[in-house]
């Protein structure tokens, strides 16, 4: 089954898109998204390790349409498969550097409430400065904001699981 036939079931089976192309509504939104993935992009933090930040947050949201989307990232990046599957369950999974599980606990702490304190204790923070530069941990927190930023257009909006968004948004309406 192809990219497009997925599509057309999901919409008429179980999840309508339910924005037109956002882009199109809000023009302004092409010069935030191109700043934040140019942030993203800088090399402070290895591509890699920001595609497993990404893809943590969509897990964490539990929104296939991230999830769908940064695995395709991660793959084209050439991370291994078995890297990929544990992400989810990272704590406890032998694939990752020290300074990749410091990143995916930032993303859990930032999108995960404490009960008991902080969100982001120093301990976590003084781990987290001893496998990042002072550049690397202020892009690390961006690429966290990056993908808190379209968290809402995935959750809201319920873009399609491996559609391109070319291929799904429909047309805005003529006022």
């Amino acid at each position: 089954m192809n990219a497009n036939s997925n599509a057309t079931s999901l919409k008429s089976d179980a999840v309508t898109v339910r924005f037109s192309d956002p882009q199109q509504l809000v023009p302004q939104l092409g010069d935030v998204s191109a700043a934040l993935f140019k942030i993203a992009g800088n090399g402070a933090v290895p591509r890699s390790t920001v595609c497993l930040v990404h893809l943590r947050a969509g897990q964490l949201v539990a929104n296939t349409y991230l999830t769908v989307l940064h695995t395709g990232n991660l793959r084209r990046a050439k991370v291994p498969e078995e890297k990929i599957t544990a992400v989810a369950s990272w704590r406890d999974a032998p694939y990752f550097t020290e300074a990749e599980r410091v990143a995916l606990e930032l993303v859990e702490a930032v999108l995960t409430p404490d009960p008991h304190g902080e969100r982001v204790p120093d301990d976590l923070y003084a781990r987290a400065a001893e496998h990042y530069d002072a550049t690397a941990l202020a892009t690390l927190a961006m690429v966290i904001g990056q993908v808190n930023f379209f968290i809402p257009l995935a959750l809201i909006g319920r873009p399609l699981p491996g559609v391109s968004p070319a291929e799904q948004w429909r047309p805005a309406k003529a006022e």
